[in-house]
């Protein structure tokens, strides 16, 4: 029998999911992470959960691995010291970047730039230089270039970077000088522009390859560490990490692509969210993942998540695809105070993370944080993994009353409000998914997942106005799952400017099939057999003399004949949903995109046991909670007990091994044949 596992490593716990293909049948476990070595907790959950279904990790089939190592290398500044290659004349390529400030209109007196990550002392050029279309105007000067290395040897930098004018139309010169790098400075990573991002915009090319560098040597130590480990317990399985675009590539790949993993940690939860939204019988999803440091929330239409194309992890935008998902520092951990100067309750961003954690948590934590807040109003049982975390109420409830006598108030009103703040920073992220997109929440459905998602999803449903809000089954370990049931993905993109009023569309036809042939063959060096390959093909468009662009579908069927009206049309009608409006002037390409996916996994869902809609059997207490600004008598449920149909009326909690759902009063839950639990506003 083949078993898959999906491990997510979060900032608190570390989420693992193991099921077998075959049954459909999940284990689930989730541990503490280990911030200063990620892999020891990955490593000791894996040999904890395969202990809990009887098998040994040589019995794996599937490892797939979402991480936030590079999303954190970004974040904590742990780069490597990159030395850059550049065409003569385009030394400055990185401190010229582009005109944009982050930040409101007086952004520019406040916002520090942040340094290049290819310092100019590690910058050389070389004698080169090709046109627009890719011809040889001046040939490469590869004596001057040996000269030039030497000056990187001298800087003792740690990867290499190869981003030449005009690279993206003819890449020979750059190969020509990776060859020569790597005869020179040999055991040294180097990373090649044409390879990583083959399109126009030098800018957005040169830093997308320079991030690569940066931190490729964190990931690739990572990934080799956590492989040898692995297979060091017999682990024989394919190894696999998920991209930020919701896709798998294999370790290896990963070692030189790690820039396509700055959104690895996110795109799990997404991954899952559609998968369990597919068997619920929802295409249009607004997703909620909470956990112990931050909150993550994207928007899935017709069954399929938004990609973007730019990647943004603090002060860095790279040009990477990943799945359109917006952060706010609002977890678990997040920590309330009130600032002297304006007396006005703050919760965020600062969390309290897994190291030492809420208060109630009992590692030596003493600040309020809004898992204390939620102990506090009773929404939370007294032990938490499954009876392995007992949570200390005396110490919350020490810790809220300092916001309380800060502002003056009561300590259940203070609690009160850290929640209010916090639920409402999540439904601002929302919006920015929503909302700026062109689409209204009250036409989605809200998946609240995390550990901390299921208590705080009936609130913000109720600001967002989004019905039913949906509790998937195992909702604190569903990262883990999308890592455990979605694909391998590869992908190409290139630059190809024409009018399409003047394109020829069997050229463009021609040219995708060409892309698509170097993509399969590379997926399939990934173990991704030929005929279990499905292509996708992709346009980015835009009105001529825009400084952005549009990404489009396109379907390759018939396109040479009457593709480039479709697309046209397509165009204008997406312009007019994003922006409000459509102009009478030529449309243009500006890049074409192929991804490659691979076999989707066939994991079963499981039905549940049917029940006649009284949940008594699941029953386990009564709890006092603090809602509605009064105490209510709710009913305590074990999740695993409730059954298909089983009518929950709030207020209500209910309790499973990774998470807590809160259903508040005047509204009311269903549980679905798939476990699912559907809350809706009480008719």
């Amino acid at each position: 029998m083949d078993y898959r596992l999906g491990v997510d490593v979060g900032g608190t716990f570390t989420d693992l999911l193991l099921i077998e293909d075959e049954t459909g049948r999940t284990y689930r476990s989730k541990i503490p992470s280990t911030p200063d070595d990620p892999s020891q907790a990955v490593l000791r959950g894996t040999q904890r959960i395969c202990d809990m279904a009887g098998i040994k990790p040589s019995d794996l089939s599937f490892f797939m691995h979402g991480t936030t190592v590079a999303t954190n290398a970004v974040l904590q500044g742990n780069f490597a010291r990159v030395g850059l290659i550049v065409t003569d004349g385009y030394r400055q390529v990185l401190h010229v970047a582009r005109s944009l400030v982050p930040g409101g209109l007086a952004g520019w007196i406040i916002w520090n730039k942040p340094e290049p990550l290819a310092p100019l002392e590690c910058t050389i050029e070389v004698g080169e230089r090709l046109d627009a279309d890719g011809n040889v105007l001046k040939a490469l000067d590869e004596d001057g270039l040996r000269k030039q290395i030497q000056v990187l040897k001298n800087e003792n930098v740690e990867a290499v970077t190869v981003c030449l004018i005009n690279s993206f139309a003819n890449n020979v010169h750059e190969k020509q000088v990776e060859k020569i790098v790597k005869e020179e400075i040999p055991d040294i990573p180097v990373s090649v522009s044409s390879d990583i991002l083959p399109e126009k915009q030098e800018y957005e090319r040169a830093l997308t390859t320079v991030a690569n560098s940066a931190v490729r040597p964190t990931v690739a130590n990572y990934v080799r560490n956590l492989k040898n480990e692995l297979r060091g317990q017999d682990m024989n399985g394919q190894l696999n990490l998920l991209r930020s675009d919701g896709g798998l590539m294999s370790v290896e790949k990963s070692e030189q692509l790690p820039v396509a993993l700055l959104m690895s940690g996110p795109a799990g939860g997404v991954s899952g969210a559609v998968w369990v939204a597919k068997h619920a019988g929802f295409e249009n999803i607004l997703t909620l993942d909470m956990g112990g440091t931050s909150t993550d929330v994207s928007l899935i239409e017709n069954g399929v998540p938004r990609l973007t194309r730019d990647t943004e992890v603090g002060d860095l935008m790279v040009r990477t695809s990943s799945l359109d998902v917006k952060t706010v520092g609002a977890g678990g951990g997040s920590i309330a105070h009130v600032p002297e100067l304006t007396q006005a309750l703050r919760v965020g961003p600062e969390s309290a993370g897994a190291v030492p954690g809420p208060a109630c948590y009992g590692k030596g934590g003493d600040l309020p944080t809004v898992t204390d807040a939620n102990v506090v109003l009773g929404y939370l049982p007294k032990s938490l993994l499954g009876g392995e975390m007992d949570l200390n109420v005396e110490a919350s409830s020490k810790a809220v009353q300092n916001v309380a006598d800060a502002l003056g108030i009561s300590l259940k009103e203070a609690a009160s409000g850290i929640i209010d703040i916090v639920n409402e920073n999540m439904f601002g992220a929302i919006r920015l998914v929503s909302v700026q997109q062109g689409y209204d929440s009250r036409d989605f459905a809200l998946m609240a997942f995390g550990g901390g998602g299921p208590l705080q999803a009936n609130a913000i449903g109720k600001l967002a106005q989004s019905w039913p809000v949906i509790i998937p089954n195992a909702p604190g370990v569903l990262c883990a799952y999308g890592d455990a049931t979605t694909r391998m993905r590869s992908e190409m993109a290139r630059s190809f400017s024409s009018r399409l009023d003047t394109a020829d569309g069997l050229e463009l036809e021609s040219t995708l099939k060409k892309m698509a042939s170097s993509v399969s063959d590379e997926l399939a060096g990934q173990g991704v057999p030929k005929d279990e390959q499905e292509i996708e093909y992709e346009a980015g468009v835009r009105y001529q003399g825009q400084g952005f662009e549009v990404v489009l579908p396109i379907n390759l069927n018939g396109f040479a004949t009457g593709g480039l009206s479709s697309l046209s049309d397509a165009f204008h009608n997406e312009h007019e949903k994003l922006f409000t409006f459509r102009l009478d002037v030529p449309i243009e390409l500006v890049n074409l995109r192929v991804t490659v996916l691979g076999k989707a996994a066939n994991v079963k869902a499981s039905k549940i046991e049917s029940g006649n809609g009284n949940p008594q059997t699941a029953f386990i207490e009564h709890a006092t909670v603090w809602m509605d600004d009064s105490d209510k008598k709710a009913k305590v449920y074990d999740r695993d007990k409730l059954r298909a149909k089983d009518i929950i009326l709030g207020p209500a909690i209910i309790t499973e091994m990774d998470s807590t759902t809160l259903v508040l009063s005047d509204h009311v839950a269903e549980v679905d044949d798939y476990g699912n639990i559907l809350i809706n506003p009480a008719k």
